[in-house]
This record gives C-alpha cells, structure tokens and sequence, in this order.
C-alpha cells in the first residue's frame, strides 16, 4: 500500500510540473515571489516560472497574447482592464488584491546625504546628479514616485535629474550601482537581501503619492486555470501574507 501511496504522490508531483504555470509579476516582486513559488513548488510539486517586468508592459504583452497564467500588477488598474477586456477572469475569486505596495528614497550606505534630517528635499542637495525612478509611462511605482516629487513641490527642479528606469526594479539598480545618487524604489527592493546592508533608505509618506494596491489576477487564456487558481489561493495562506510583510508589503483592508 506505502509503495502504491509513494507511486501516486510521485505521479501527482509529475502531472504538477508537465502542467507548469507562468506567471507574469510586477518589478517590485521579483525579491518575494521566487521565496513564494520556491515554498508553493515544494510543498505542491506545483512547477512555476516567473516572468518580471513593469506592469503596464507585461499588460500590453498579455494583449499581445503572451501565454502567461496569472498576472501580479502594482496597481489593481492594469487587472482591471483585462477583465474589461475579457483578457482575465470575472471571478471575484480570481482577482485577488494581494498587497499595498510602498514608496522609499534610497541612497547607497556611504552617501553623506541626510535623508532622515531632509526627507524629500534631500534631492535638492547640488552633489545630487542623477535620481532613478521608474517610468510613469507605465510602470505604477514611476507614477507614485512623480507624484510625490510633485507632492513636496521639487518635481520642475529636479526632472532634468531624473533617470528613468524601465520598471521599478531597474530603477533600484541604477541607484545601487551608483549609476544615481538617489532612488525612488520599491520598499520591497530596499528590504530585499541584495539590497539591505547595501544602502539606507527614507519611507515616503502615504498621502504624497497614490495608494499602490496590488492586485492579482487569472487570465483568460491560462491552459491551466485550475492550478493557476490554486497558486492564487496560497498567496492568501498565512504563510504567503507573513513573508509579503517581511518586504515591506502591507495587506489591504479588504480583499476583491
């Protein structure tokens, strides 16, 4: 019986794996989601492929008929659209507003600037050659970024500054490598492993800029909707939502 049980498990990890999702994610994610789907593939035999870029890209390749499974967005905009669209599914199951994302300035561990004395404003400092951002064009943390340069009203004093990086990610190495002084990154970066000891970082204010609520969805032409479903279902386990929070993600208050 242990050997029929042993042999059964070892066909369910194989059908698992020839039925392989893909899924497409927001820059932002690229720290957390690969600890996710390693956990997920582990304890499902479940294969999953991580595709990375800036939402608004990864959504205009999804109409374009990229094959993915499921669509992480850093905005719930983008997932919206699809399903106007009927690119995604109607489902209230399958739209899933997973995390609210955040806004932090990053500077490189030996910068001399004061970003805790300064905030903001630190950008206005002459040694400031080059700031990193994300495209607004379309990339969510980009048009949170212009919007809180806005906000603290330095936006025309620095926009010949600005280094635009495709998507948030980008915009993290830019900084990082000293390409830029200072960055307009994603928490999640600034928290992420590469990222850590390497740098120091000021959290943007929430009400400078557009809540980035985050949200998930199952697309229409998934070959695997089911197994797309059940990898959507985990990000709801306690375990998914306690590992979000180590990168800086905050839950929203209610989920679609």
């Amino acid at each position: 019986m242990s050997k029929l049980l042993a042999l059964l498990l070892l066909l369910t990890g194989a059908f698992a794996t020839a039925q392989e999702i893909t899924v497409a994610a927001a820059a932002d994610m690229s720290a957390a989601l690969p600890e996710l789907v390693a956990s997920y593939t582990k304890k499902t035999g479940q294969a999953v492929k991580l595709s990375f870029g800036s939402s608004g890209n990864l959504t205009n390749q999804i109409r374009n008929g990229a094959p993915f499974d499921v669509f992480f967005s850093a905005d719930q905009e983008y997932p919206q659209q699809l399903i106007a669209e009927g690119l995604a599914s109607q489902s209230k199951e399958t739209l899933y507003r997973y995390a609210v994302g955040r806004l932090v300035l990053w500077v490189p561990a030996n910068s001399p600037l004061d970003l805790s004395k300064l905030g903001m404003r630190v950008l206005l400092v002459p040694s400031v050659k080059k700031i990193s951002m994300a495209n607004p064009a379309h990339a969510p943390y980009g048009r949170a970024a212009e919007a809180a340069l806005r906000h603290f009203g330095i936006y025309d004093q620095v926009s010949s500054r600005l280094v635009l990086g495709e998507d948030v990610s980008q915009a993290a190495q830019f900084v990082e490598s000293g390409n830029a002084q200072a960055g307009l990154i994603a928490l999640s970066h600034a928290l992420a492993p590469a990222m850590k000891d390497k740098g120091r970082y000021w959290t943007v204010p929430l009400d400078a800029y557009p809540t980035l609520n985050q949200a998930a969805v199952v697309l229409s032409r998934s070959k695997y909707p089911d197994a797309a479903r059940r990898f959507l279902d985990f990000l709801r386990s306690p375990e998914a939502t306690s590992l979000l929070t180590t990168y800086g993600f905050s839950l929203p208050a209610e989920t679609k």
